[in-house]
């Protein structure tokens, strides 16, 4: 059975308390002798008694050993030490700001002063009727006198006392200071030991929150230059892809370097493919800066169900000819979102021919508009060969290709899927993929505008 700490501190203090109200008892007994204390203590004890004040200065001591054990049980805990073992005890709201931790610094030592000095006042007395020094302590006291001496002596201990008792609090200064100047030279990471609740641990508290935010958004940064040049390294491969076989076909053009106007007109033609891919990336460029630059959205009510069917029906040439079919499946007649219908259109087109370059070998593509409370999902699935698991993290990166073979004869800038995602959380949706070994689905939930049944 774990002991209540409480109980022990109580025990402890009480202890103390005793011990120091028996020494109190005997040195009561001797000032009682010294002047000018005796005239003041006699009229106590007369009028009020030994006993209460000897109760008096016990419960004192008590009640000052209880709060110091308290403190250090506090700063056990702070520490980590007691996490595990208790609750840590909180103190009052009153003892956690500056002003007490001042008032109590000073209070502190102006006890302790008025203690030391009464002390060495009963030392001197005693010193000067018992022992051989009171030549010399008489005549310090004749020719200087004991008012400048106490004087001195407490201003000395008041101030001696005074920096001990405030040490503390200095050195949770001291410890704010050095971490600024960790974090103005660079050490965002770096994180300033919190010592106490008053206002200077929160001070602390408030600046490793700031240093940890100046660090997030520095990494930020880093990250966002990153991609920038991961873009400008991507773009510059794929556009110097196909302008270098434009330029090797119409120099070979210029040369007269070829037999007849059939292998001319050969060059010519893979030189405008070449173009087409070329200007097709530029577009995709361009749109996908567009969407991340936060450009203004043309809103409309749209019927996704409809606008679905309608993506279905201008798909249909390329679905034969790569022997598909679409089926579309929703859950209402109409179902409302807020959305630009261009890009939208984009977006979904973007899947759809996803889906047929990859899942032509399922022979199906389908379209499932399905809804909650409050979001309009739609879901495109095929059924041809599965996306790797490697690969599912980073299908909606710029510049990324699953299928590492792909060249500009198969189509695809590595941009697409990218547009995509931009595209769905430009409108406050979401895209995402799963894929097994039966179906590969995209799926992407929208905000529903309103809803009719």
């Amino acid at each position: 059975m774990k002991k209540n700490p409480i109980y022990t501190w109580a025990a402890a203090s009480l202890a103390i308390a005793l011990l120091t109200a028996l020494l109190a008892r005997m040195l009561l007994a001797f000032m009682l002798q010294v002047p000018p204390y005796n005239k003041p203590l006699k009229w106590l004890i007369e009028h009020v008694g030994s006993l209460p004040i000897i109760l008096a200065v016990a419960v004192l001591i008590f009640g000052v050993c209880y709060i110091k054990l308290f403190q250090q049980k506090l700063a056990w805990f702070r520490s980590g030490a007691g996490k595990s073992a208790l609750k840590p005890p909180t103190s009052h709201p009153l003892f956690r700001t500056i002003r007490w931790t001042f008032m109590a610094a000073f209070l502190q030592s102006l006890v302790l002063m008025i203690f030391f000095v009464i002390a060495g006042h009963l030392l001197a007395y005693a010193l000067m009727q018992y022992t051989s020094y009171n030549r010399v302590l008489v005549w310090i006291v004749n020719h200087i006198g004991s008012t400048p001496i106490v004087a001195m002596f407490g201003c000395l201990l008041f101030l001696a006392f005074f920096f001990w008792t405030s040490r503390k609090m200095i050195a949770d200064l001291k410890e704010i200071k050095n971490g600024l100047q960790h974090m103005a030279a660079g050490k965002l990471d770096h994180a300033i030991p919190v010592k106490g609740s008053d206002e200077l641990g929160e001070i602390a508290r408030s600046i490793n929150a700031l240093g940890q935010q100046f660090n997030l958004l520095l990494q930020e940064e880093r990250n966002a230059e990153r991609s920038k040049n991961d873009l400008i390294t991507g773009v510059s491969h794929d556009l110097r892809t196909p302008l270098t076989s434009i330029l090797g076909y119409l120099e070979l053009i210029e040369q007269d370097r070829y037999q007849d106007e059939v292998e001319l007109r050969y060059f010519v033609n893979i030189a405008y493919e070449k173009s087409k891919h070329l200007k097709g990336l530029i577009d995709d460029l361009f749109e996908y800066t567009k969407l991340n630059n936060d450009m203004p959205l043309a809103l409309t009510e749209l019927d996704i169900a409809n606008f679905a069917a309608q993506l279905a029906e201008e798909f249909v040439p390329s679905l034969e000819k790569a022997d598909m079919s679409c089926r579309i499946q929703a859950s209402a007649q109409r179902l409302l979102i807020m959305a630009d219908g261009d890009l939208l259109a984009r977006a979904f087109d973007n899947l759809m021919a996803n889906a047929i370059q990859y899942g032509h070998k399922g022979k199906f593509i389908d379209i499932l508009i399905t809804r909650t409370d409050e979001e309009a999902i739609v879901r495109f699935i095929n059924y041809g060969d599965p996306i790797p698991v490697k690969d599912i993290a980073y299908i909606f990166d710029r510049f990324y290709r699953a299928d590492r073979s792909r060249t500009a004869e198969t189509g695809g800038t590595g941009l697409g899927l990218a547009i995509t995602r931009s595209i769905v959380e430009a409108h406050s949706g979401l895209i995402s993929v799963s894929s097994t070994a039966v179906e590969t689905c995209f799926e992407t939930r929208f905000p529903i505008a309103k809803l009719v049944s």
